[in-house]
């Protein structure tokens, strides 16, 4: 068994005896989210139940070869026979309720599945492992619980969001459970080299050409260890990208030789911002991101900040902060 602990048992029971379950996971949803999700669908029709996606936010166009993302009920209205229909709501990756950006789903009972710091434990039932490299390793895991076997496609879900949330086990949280995880699921029938070719060589071009406009804002601060980048509407529209093309686009800057920590600035349509948060090593970026009303995990967090914000100043208040939180500090 990989991971640290076991599916509690009210979580299998409760899995065991419901019919009919409703998944969902954070706004903008990403690897670990939509593998998650349809991994555990998978997982749960496999058992005879009933399994319905629904996300606020529409899938990356990355994620939408995974079989099932065309099923997945997309936007504010619920789906048919919300709330009466459903036994329980299963909320993956969402530290918080309002993560998830649906207003009524605690019209329903609640499952609380995550890995994130600061989980606020809002569920009936919650199991949160922070240890976990991802949400789709718990999801495996439950699996196991239910003493289920897995068939190729939800392998593959589930081995995707292991090479999304250890950005290709490159990540300090591409712990051993991992690599077990991920060993486990490929002799279950998971495809690396699918994976690998939706991730890695299936950009749209309207991605790349976003890429090129964020890097024409790309600075480097605090002698070379700290790297700001900003994306805005028209960037989006200059570049025939959609909201998702910008998945994985802050990888970039990272990778710049002495760049230890990392600020993206999206301005989205509503003139609100988002701050997008990476770093290696000892650097906590949850931290920054939690003293703003956001959260996420020890290198990879991000907020939303409150108030008006010009690209100037909302740069250089990130820039302070993630150099204010190098290791070791600056002089």
């Amino acid at each position: 068994m990989s991971g640290t602990t076991k599916a509690p048992e009210d979580l299998l029971k409760r899995l065991r005896q419901g019919h009919r379950f409703l998944l969902t996971s954070h706004v903008n949803p990403d690897g670990d989210a939509i593998g998650s999700e349809l991994g555990l669908a998978r997982i749960l029709r496999g058992l005879g139940k009933s399994a319905v996606v629904w996300n606020r936010d529409a899938t990356p166009s990355v994620y939408l070869p995974l079989p099932g993302s065309d099923r997945i009920h997309v936007g504010s209205e619920p789906p048919t026979g919300f709330p009466e229909m459903f036994d329980a709501a299963i909320v993956l990756e969402c530290p918080s309720l309002d993560r998830c950006g649906h207003e009524r789903i605690a019209e329903v009972p609640l499952i609380n599945i995550d890995h994130h710091l600061g989980n606020q434990h809002y569920g009936a039932i919650n199991w949160v492992d922070t240890s976990a490299p991802a949400v789709g390793e718990l999801v495996y895991r439950l699996a196991q619980g239910l003493r289920t076997t897995l068939d190729a496609d939800t392998a593959t879900a589930l081995y995707l969001t292991l090479v999304t949330d250890t950005g290709g086990f490159r990540f300090s949280n591409a712990t051993p459970a991992a690599f077990e995880s991920a060993a486990a699921l490929v002799r279950e029938g998971a495809r690396p080299e699918q994976v690998s070719q939706w991730l890695y060589e299936s950009q749209p071009l309207g991605a790349v050409r976003l890429l090129g406009h964020m890097l024409g804002t790309l600075e480097i601060h605090a002698d070379g260890r700290v790297a700001t980048a900003i994306l805005t509407p028209e960037m989006f529209e200059a570049a025939g990208a959609s909201a998702g093309d910008a998945e994985g686009l802050i990888d970039t800057p990272r990778s710049i030789a002495g760049v230890d920590a990392v600020g993206l600035l999206r301005r989205r349509p509503d003139g609100t911002w988002k701050v997008s948060l990476r770093s290696r090593g000892e650097i906590d970026v949850e931290k920054i991101a939690r003293q703003h009303g956001g959260g996420g995990h020890h290198n990879a967090a991000g907020f939303a900040p409150t108030g008006d914000h010009t690209a100037d100043g909302l740069r250089a208040q990130v820039a302070e902060e993630l150099a204010a939180a190098l290791v070791p500090a600056l002089d």
